[in-house]
């Protein structure tokens, strides 16, 4: 095979979509049979099934008994905003970000909330210095930037010992990343990302600092019913026992309890994080053996395993951004990979979903063909010269 020749192999599942992402391998509708479609959620078996949700992603995660976990509405951004909007402004606060969800939490506290917040932005590519973070302070971040293909390696710069809550962001890495419960107070996420599972919902995890917080401070600003936690002083434990806020998707639900039941018979969370790591793998692999392709992470130890962020270097690129557009396009047209275009908001590249659904056969696969749309697009620019 020439450079200009296409691959004669596919990836069996071409969707890399980094939300909503690929279903678990194997996905059939008829998996979703047990839905109790044309129920009421507060029904017994409406509450049973949520409730089992709520009790697998304890077990899959690792969640300390004493933490909530409660099923929200509006996905992960749904789940997010509730934190801040009710349990900010207790104390002062920090809003960390390093890709654009980051950053629109930030503009939410400074201009929606008009906190007076210390704000620590990072260029894509990099992360905020944690050394300089005063977690005697709210801190506000994002575990894996989803935008940016960045992630904090680790929780060793948060103390364990701490004032201020810490309120994470972690929609691309729950199921895929290890996180250190105790050094999150409020981990919010979408089970649409990792796990593949339908829209819509969010999940919000409380550690015991986050919910005497609750408890004990009302925020100066009104709250509207969606992001309402507590009546009377007391945090409303209904929410983290099956009784959501809002109606819920059933068949959403029921898609999210096949999603966790896969995770659990393929050995839970180190099984997901095995997957990830060698999805991630690959691709970095491939962009060490080719110079006109780079991780969008400066630093190795800081780069996705879930969201991979590429950029292309080679000189003879003018127009990044219609350079990758044309690439994903190529791609996209021969059904070898769906949706891998930068974030908008992102730097001009490629961004390829590696999280645990994703099989690694498939990404194997994939990396031939952005290989050849390279080629091809570069031959077309020293053409059009």
């Amino acid at each position: 095979m020439t450079d200009l020749t296409p691959p004669a192999k596919r990836p069996a599942n071409p969707r890399f979509s980094s939300g909503p992402c690929a279903k678990i391998p194997g996905y059939s509708l008829n998996m979703l049979a047990d839905a109790p479609l044309g129920r009421s959620h507060r029904a017994g078996v409406g509450k049973a099934k949520l409730r089992e949700a709520i009790d697998l992603t304890r077990e899959i995660l690792g969640v300390p008994a004493d933490y909530r976990i409660g099923i929200v509405p509006a996905s992960d951004t749904g789940a997010v905003e509730m934190a801040m909007w009710s349990l900010l402004g207790a104390r002062p606060v920090e809003m960390l970000a390093w890709e654009s969800f980051g950053e629109g939490w930030v503009t939410d506290v400074v201009k929606q909330l008009k906190l007076d917040a210390t704000v620590r932005i990072a260029p894509y590519g990099q992360i905020v210095d944690f050394g300089l973070v005063d977690f005697d302070k709210d801190v506000v971040f994002t575990w894996n930037g989803t935008t940016s293909g960045v992630r904090l390696p680790n929780g060793d710069a948060i103390p364990a010992k701490r004032q201020g809550l810490t309120i994470c962001d972690a929609t691309s890495a729950a199921f895929a990343m290890d996180l250190p419960w105790d050094k999150l107070d409020v981990t919010t996420f979408s089970w649409q990302k990792v796990l593949g599972g339908e829209g819509a919902h969010g999940v919000l995890i409380l550690s015991p600092r986050a919910v005497e917080r609750l408890e004990t401070y009302t925020p100066a600003w009104p709250l509207p019913k969606i992001f309402r936690l507590t009546a009377k002083g007391k945090l409303i434990e209904g929410i983290f026992a099956g009784e959501t806020i809002n109606t819920p998707s059933m068949l959403a639900n029921e898609d999210y309890l096949v999603a966790l039941k896969w995770a659990k018979g393929i050995g839970g969370l180190a099984a997901l994080i095995a997957r990830a790591t060698a999805n991630a793998q690959v691709v970095h692999d491939f962009c060490a053996r080719n110079p006109w392709i780079a991780n969008l992470a400066e630093d190795p130890a800081t780069a996705s395993t879930t969201s991979v962020c590429l950029k292309f270097t080679d000189p003879r690129i003018t127009d990044g951004e219609a350079f990758a557009k044309a690439v994903a396009r190529r791609i996209e047209k021969a059904g070898a990979g769906f949706d891998l275009g930068a974030y908008r908001d992102a730097p001009p590249g490629l961004r390829i979903w590696c999280g645990s659904t994703v099989e690694t056969t498939d990404v194997q696969a994939l990396m031939p063909w952005i290989a050849h749309a390279f080629a091809a697009e570069i031959a077309g620019l020293a053409q059009a010269a």
